[in-house]
């Protein structure tokens, strides 16, 4: 088995449903007392937060890069990056280690391609929904057509995320609110929506609404398994 890198910490909360899904889906594989080999950094996301509200994006990638070398030094064999916005420093990450990264918007598309899904809806923090480091890559390198909530809308799930989500809060009222943005991305031609935040799987469940959801947690931790029990993980030509 192979050690799979996990820079967590934004939220940790997100980053407990990312370690608890390694380990089940090695265990289903596996069986018996297996469990993920893990080799983890959690950083202190109030810190990245303030970056990412000041807009200091480098200095939030050096961040990540320097817990990303410690992973590397651990021992790990391939790398997540354990939240979808931070994905905007991935370059400046990859550049910084000599393991690959396993990209959380690859291992969605991938997924959407599979399933025939060409039109997909987008939630996130506003910096996912309205930048193009997530959505071009969706488009350029796998022709899916990206659609996000109206501004108003956007303004509403970001608020969610960060007052809400990454402190642990549930509430029902903001449930109702994500399903109607759904049902309103669903209504302009989304054949389906992306969870393009790793919280938000905490509050919308697929149960929930007839639209099909794509987690991207659930998503990236699946294939994170699938390339920690292959003989050859990853390779860096394939990012």
């Amino acid at each position: 088995m192979h050690t799979i890198g996990l820079l967590g910490g934004m939220s940790w909360e997100s980053t407990e449903s990312y370690y608890r899904a390694l380990n089940e889906g090695v265990k289903q594989a596996l069986g018996g007392l297996h469990s993920a080999k893990v080799a983890m950094v959690s950083v202190d996301f109030a810190e990245i937060e303030t970056l990412q509200r000041e807009g200091h994006w480098d200095a939030a990638g050096e961040a990540l890069a320097t817990a990303a070398r410690q992973i590397e030094h651990a021992g790990a064999d391939f790398l997540l990056i354990a939240t979808n916005t931070m994905h905007k420093v991935a370059p400046q990450v990859e550049a910084a280690i000599d393991i690959p990264l396993l990209h959380i918007a690859d291992t969605t598309a991938e997924r959407l391609v599979a399933d025939g899904i060409t039109r997909v809806g987008l939630l996130g923090t506003r910096f996912t929904m309205e930048q193009d480091f997530y959505k071009q890559r969706l488009t350029e390198r796998f022709g899916i057509e990206v659609i996000v909530p109206e501004d108003t809308q956007r303004d509403q799930v970001h608020r969610v995320i960060f007052e809400e989500l990454c402190l642990g809060r549930i509430e029902s009222a903001s449930r109702e609110a994500f399903l109607d943005v759904i049902d309103s991305l669903h209504a302009r031609g989304a054949q389906a929506v992306i969870l393009g935040c790793t919280e938000i799987a905490m509050l919308i469940k697929a149960t929930d609404t007839y639209v099909t959801l794509y987690d991207t947690t659930a998503l990236h931790a699946e294939a994170a398994v699938k390339h920690a029990l292959t003989e050859s993980p990853l390779s860096a030509d394939t990012q």
